[in-house]
């Protein structure tokens, strides 16, 4: 089929020189965009300089940063220098609306619509969710805390997979002659299908410690609510106090009423928003349940900001122990997020050797990322 050519009106400038140019000048100007620069000529009136310097400006330029080389061409192609009067817009005036409450689909502009006076108005939303999200537990209020705890309850904590030794169904593996028989049976006697079995996976025991000590104060009522969830979850974990002494709380907070549990736990730690003796509550962890099976293969958490009143060699000899037997070992500091944060603390600086992951956990994003390193 033969090209059509573009038929330029009368009086059309030299656009293929113009176009040449520009080129030179190192302006990428595509076959199209020089089509429809053409294209553009064609309808408007070419003949009028301002005319021309807008269509080829709107279609031959794809960089601002090329604005200033397309002008300098533009004046040397057709003469005299580029001076155009554009008319400045009308001053417009818009107001802002700051809606935080308005429910999805509402209209910002309903209460404006009968004043003829109101202007344009431009409603800008934020979410009270994604400011939530990212904000310290330190500086929450009451009723923060309430909807911090409809977040938390989408969380699914569960430990990274692990292979079980039950079987199940699959294409390939184990002869299953059970199976394999029953089905024969059906088919009157002959084994027209042979049924297989190969290994299943399961997530691994996840064991939460707690500081629940006078320094955790401002982040362990969080805390506590992301043990409540995870233990409510029904997925293998186990939930522990820390402060002077050791206290499981499993129990306690396996209750679906989060208010229920937490008054609870908090009735069973006797010694809570007290001291700290990281060292000894490992030890009683080790002794009692890790080692014995409880930590065996499992993901253990450790929730705390390192601050120990007892000797860090303790903590050091009993985090050893635990990693020995453990899985993972994941330590979450809520005072990491601080900027130029070191762990200088005695506590933490004994631990610290013997964990696989130290992560924050000062804000529901920091917790999202815990479920994260917990299953990964």
């Amino acid at each position: 089929m033969p090209e059509v050519p573009v038929v330029a009106p009368p009086g059309l400038l030299p656009v293929a020189a113009f176009v040449s140019r520009l080129r030179s000048a190192g302006v990428v100007v595509p076959v199209g965009s020089t089509v429809t620069f053409a294209e553009a000529l064609a309808v408007c009136d070419a003949t009028v300089r301002d005319e021309v310097y807008w269509a080829g400006r709107a279609t031959l330029l794809r960089r601002p940063e090329d604005r200033a080389v397309y002008d300098r061409v533009f004046a040397e192609t057709f003469g005299g220098e580029v001076e155009l009067t554009v008319a400045a817009p009308a001053p417009m005036v818009v107001r802002l609306a700051l809606d935080a409450d308005a429910p999805d689909g509402a209209d910002p502009d309903a209460d404006d619509a009968d004043d003829p006076d109101s202007g344009d108005t431009i409603a800008v939303r934020w979410s009270r969710t994604e400011v939530l999200r990212s904000r310290d537990f330190a500086d929450y209020t009451d009723d923060e805390f309430a909807e911090a705890r409809r977040l938390m309850a989408d969380l699914r904590v569960a430990g990274a997979l692990r292979r079980s030794r039950r079987h199940r169904p699959a294409r390939r593996g184990r002869p299953d002659v059970r199976r394999t028989v029953r089905q024969a049976l059906r088919a009157g006697g002959e084994p027209v299908r042979r049924a297989h079995t190969g290994p299943s996976t399961r997530p691994r025991r996840v064991v939460l410690l707690c500081d629940v000590s006078g320094s955790m104060e401002p982040y362990a009522r969080a805390l506590v609510r992301f043990l409540h969830t995870a233990v409510v979850g029904r997925q293998r974990v186990e939930a522990f106090a820390l402060g002077t002494r050791l206290t499981r709380i499993t129990r306690e907070l396996s209750s679906r009423d989060p208010d229920r549990a937490l008054a609870r736990a908090a009735a069973s730690v006797s010694d809570w928003s007290g001291g700290t003796r990281l060292g000894e509550g490992m030890r009683a962890f080790n002794d009692e349940w890790g080692v014995r099976g409880l930590a065996r293969g499992a993901v253990v958490v450790i929730l705390s900001d390192g601050w120990d009143r007892g000797e860090p060699e303790v903590l050091a000899e009993q985090m050893a122990r635990l990693q020995r037997v453990a899985y993972r070992v994941v330590w979450v500091n809520p005072l990491k997020a601080t900027p130029d944060y070191a762990p200088l603390a005695r506590g933490m600086a004994a631990a610290l050797p013997f964990v696989d992951e130290f992560v924050e956990g000062h804000s529901l994003d920091a917790l999202a990322d815990l479920v994260a390193v917990i299953r990964r």
